[in-house]
Parts: structure tokens; C-alpha cells; sequence
């Protein structure tokens, strides 16, 4: 498949047109989303209406950017004016906002042509995209496999080829996961890299915005378009978007990768082998990898289960009835809200909802989500050890390749432990990325994850890059 580089080439060339990819990918969506369900919603006449601007551009000699013309794909839970954004949830149906995403402003403002709004777990509050209420997402490799979650939708949708670029948003993994089992590259950059304006929110102080892209170049070159600082966001880090396609060649010479035992232990045989020969890989292109274990990791996925929870109590209080989305009328105030909350959300935010209005609860507080609070510094510090001795980390993305639909949507814990390698960067906030490298028993992707500290997204993308460039096929 052509990469989002080589398209917008040509589009900046003349020799094809944005209209034309645009037509491509609305075809595509067409022909094959019947069978995956990535999309929520297309918005063919908006694409077009892009397209055509952007071959304006090209028509006037003016360069339209970096993604001229290039087809991508949004999460269903970022803002775009005037079109439906539900978060794939009954309590949003048929909103539109009257507001635009800051990364979505940016992609247009690159050249990039948004065709649609990709299906999610709801709310973004799931591992394999079945807590959608408008149904699941199938992986386009095995359609009775799941793609991961919650952005499950966007990877589908890169990987199955109907555009080149999705955006998803990652929380506890929701970008690297679902890369990884749908066979895409997946990264989630430093918190406050990548403006959260216009994203609902999950948990605030964990969720981020990233790409989900075919090649390691299409996410360096999309990250680079969506970050830098942003006023509009209290979180956003007060420096321009970092430069990652000049470092993609850089390599991994003289660099130290520390293999972690705790982001591989668990995982099946052939996940683990697959990180294992992704060190090697590391190793002969001049790295010096070294094993490493950070006990600390082991408690992230109970510390997790606590902060984004009752975030996600805080934040999902909005949505009452009143002052938009879904409203079930009642005789009083109160049975309304509650008769709303009830018909809207779906049974796994209703569970995180009631989980951490506990956790944040008067007599509870400090037992739960304040001793959660103090895992996550523990954590954080035990990271910050780990990168006084390697460059970067690696381990594994998921502990097992796609599982079958229904396999865990009756064992809430048996889901939550497929995001158990991905959620420790989320609490300490650094960058993470996925590869894909290679492929399992049973002929899915496998998925290696590389991690590194804060604002080292450049020699992330390195060492991305080397992977990729000796992936198994």
C-alpha cells in the first residue's frame, strides 16, 4: 500500500489529486466497511469539499502541506463541528458540536482530508471495540477477532486500507493495543505533546491523542503536524511540535534499550518471541540491550483502575439530561437525570462510573484513590531509574495477539489485563510506540513496544524505524 508521504507527494506533484484519494477512500469505506464497521459516520461531502480545496492549492502553486491530500480517519470522540460526534454513545446520539478539535484544525491545516468518524469502545472505556453502542468493530485480518480498543475503529480502518491515517486517543493503551492487533503502527506521544482541546475527556490526566498509521514515517510526520503548544489546553507543554521525520534514519548506534521483564512476563509464547527477536534486531543494529526488570510496573494496572475511573465519574457528571445529548423525560429533576444516565451509557461505563465514585467517596478517598495517586509517583520515579540506565525500553504491546469476539466481554478483569504492558506509560505520561513485527500462531500480528522518557519521541521513532526496516513479513 502507497504511504500518507508518497500520496501527499504526488498530490503536491500533480501527478494525482486529492479529489481522486478522496473518491478512493470514500470507494473503499464503501466496499468493505459493511463487513468491519469502522466507521460511524462518513462524511463524504465534506471530503470532497476538502479534497477540492486542496487541489486548489495545488492548481495556485501554493504547497498545502505535509498531508496533501491524504484520506485519514478520526476517532469518533473528537469534536467536529457540524458533524455527528458520539463517542459511541447512546447519551451523544446524533450531537453535533459546535466546536473543531484542535488536531483535527491541524490536519485540515496540513493538507490531510478527514472522510469520517471511526467506532470506539464507549466513551473510549474498553480494550477490544465490543462496548460500542452502535456495535463492534472486526478485525479486518480475521473478522471474528476483535481489533483491540478503544480505538479500534481508526486501526481497523488503517488497516484494512480504506484510508492511510487514523487518529485515536490512548488512555490506558487505546492507541497501541489496537495497533498492535490489527498489525499498524500505533503512538502515544509525551502528555501535553498533542493538545486534548476538543477531545471528551475519559480520564484528563492520562488521556492523550495520537496516530495509528501503516509505517513509522506516516506517524512521524502526522505527530509532527498534530503537536505543539496550544493556549486552549491548561495541559499542553509550552514548546513547538518536535522534528521526527529528520530523525527517522538516525538509528540505534551507541543507544542503550533495557528488555523488561514486566512488559513481557504473562505474554504467549509467541508474543514473547517476537520481543525477543525484535532485541536482537536492536542489538545488530549497534544497540547495546540490556534485561531489566521494574518491579513498580506490576502495580500500574491496580492503580489504573482506580485514577481513570474516578476520573471518569468527574468527568461524565456533564452528561445529565439538561444542557445537551440524549434526555428521557420523568416527573422531576432527579428521575429524568437518572432515567437518562441509565438509557444513555452502556454497561462498562455505568460499571468505571460507580467505580470510582466510590474510590472518590468520603471515607473512601484515601484509601483508594489517593493510595492510587501515590502508586503513580512510585511508578513514575521507578521509570525515571529505569532511563538513567538505557536510552529507551522495550517490551511487549499486548499480551496476546487478537482474541475472538465475546471472548472477554463477561470477564471484566480478564479485559482489563489486555491493556496491562501499555497502561505504565500512561500514568508517567512518557511516549510509547508500537511496530508491528512479525505474526503469531495463528497468523495475526504481533505488536513490540518501545518506551521512552519524556519528550524523547525522536529516538523513539529511530528506534521504531530500525524495527520496521527488519520486520518478519
Amino acid at each position: 500500500m502507497t504511504s500518507a508521504i508518497e500520496l501527499a507527494a504526488a498530490v503536491r506533484r500533480g501527478d494525482t489529486t486529492a479529489t481522486s484519494l478522496a473518491e478512493g477512500a470514500l470507494a473503499a469505506i464503501a466496499a468493505g466497511d459493511g463487513a468491519i464497521n469502522a466507521f460511524l459516520h462518513v462524511d463524504a461531502e465534506g471530503a470532497l469539499a476538502a479534497a477540492r480545496r486542496v487541489d486548489a492549492a495545488v492548481a495556485n502553486s501554493e504547497d498545502p502541506g505535509p498531508l496533501a491530500g491524504v484520506p485519514v480517519a478520526l476517532k469518533d470522540n473528537l469534536c467536529t463541528r457540524g458533524v455527528p460526534t458520539t463517542a459511541a454513545s447512546r447519551i451523544l446520539e446524533d450531537w453535533r458540536p459546535p466546536y473543531t478539535a484542535t488536531v483535527v484544525d491541524r490536519l485540515v491545516g496540513a493538507g490531510a482530508v478527514p472522510v469520517g468518524k471511526t467506532n470506539l469502545d464507549e466513551f473510549a472505556m474498553g480494550s477490544s471495540t465490543e462496548n460500542s453502542a452502535y456495535g463492534p468493530t472486526r478485525n479486518p485480518r480475521n473478522h471474528a477477532r476483535v481489533p483491540g480498543g478503544s480505538s479500534g475503529g481508526s486501526a481497523a480502518a488503517v488497516a484494512a486500507g480504506m484510508v492511510a491515517i487514523g487518529l485515536g486517543s490512548d488512555t490506558g493503551g487505546s492507541i497501541r493495543q489496537p495497533a498492535a492487533l490489527c498489525g499498524v503502527v500505533g503512538f502515544k506521544p509525551t502528555y501535553g505533546m498533542v493538545s486534548r482541546y476538543g477531545l471528551i475527556a475519559f480520564a484528563s490526566s492520562l488521556d492523550q491523542i495520537g496516530p495509528l498509521a501503516r509505517t513509522v514515517a506516516d506517524a512521524a510526520v502526522c505527530l509532527e503536524v498534530i503537536a505543539g503548544h496550544d493556549p486552549r489546553d491548561s495541559t499542553s507543554l509550552r514548546e513547538p511540535a518536535p522534528s521526527l521525520v529528520d530523525a527517522l534514519h538516525d538509528g540505534v548506534q551507541g543507544k542503550t534499550i533495557g528488555l523488561v521483564r514486566e512488559l513481557v512476563d504473562g505474554s504467549a509464547p509467541d508474543v514473547e518471541a517476537a520481543v525477543a527477536a525484535s532485541a536482537v534486531t536492536l542489538r545488530d543494529a549497534g544497540a547495546t540491550v540490556i534485561e531489566m526488570s521494574i518491579p513498580e510496573l506490576r502495580l500500574g494496572l491496580s492503580a489504573y483502575y482506580l485514577i481513570a475511573p474516578a476520573e471518569a465519574s468527574s468527568n461524565l457528571a456533564r452528561y445529565d439530561g439538561v444542557r445537551y445529548g440524549l434526555r428521557v423525560d420523568a416527573d422531576d429533576l432527579t428521575a429524568m437525570n437518572v432515567a437518562t444516565r441509565t438509557k444513555g451509557f452502556g454497561d462498562e461505563v455505568k460499571r468505571r462510573i460507580m467505580l470510582g465514585t466510590y474510590a472518590l467517596s468520603a471515607g473512601y478517598y484515601d484509601a483508594y484513590y489517593g493510595r492510587a495517586q501515590r502508586v503513580r509517583t512510585l511508578l513514575s520515579r521507578a521509570f525515571a531509574v529505569a532511563y538513567g540506565r538505557a536510552d529507551l525500553l522495550l517490551g511487549a504491546t499486548a499480551p496476546t495477539t487478537a482474541f475472538e469476539l465475546g471472548a472477554k466481554t463477561t470477564d471484566p478483569m480478564a479485559m482489563y489485563l489486555s491493556d496491562v504492558f501499555t497502561i505504565p506509560s500512561n500514568l508517567s505520561g512518557d511516549p510509547a510506540m508500537t511496530v508491528p513485527f512479525g505474526s503469531g500462531a495463528d497468523g495475526l500480528p504481533v505488536g513490540v513496544q518501545l518506551l521512552g522518557p519524556a519528550r524523547s519521541e525522536r529516538l523513539v521513532v529511530a528506534a521504531a524505524q530500525v524495527l520496521e526496516d527488519a520486520a518478519p513479513s
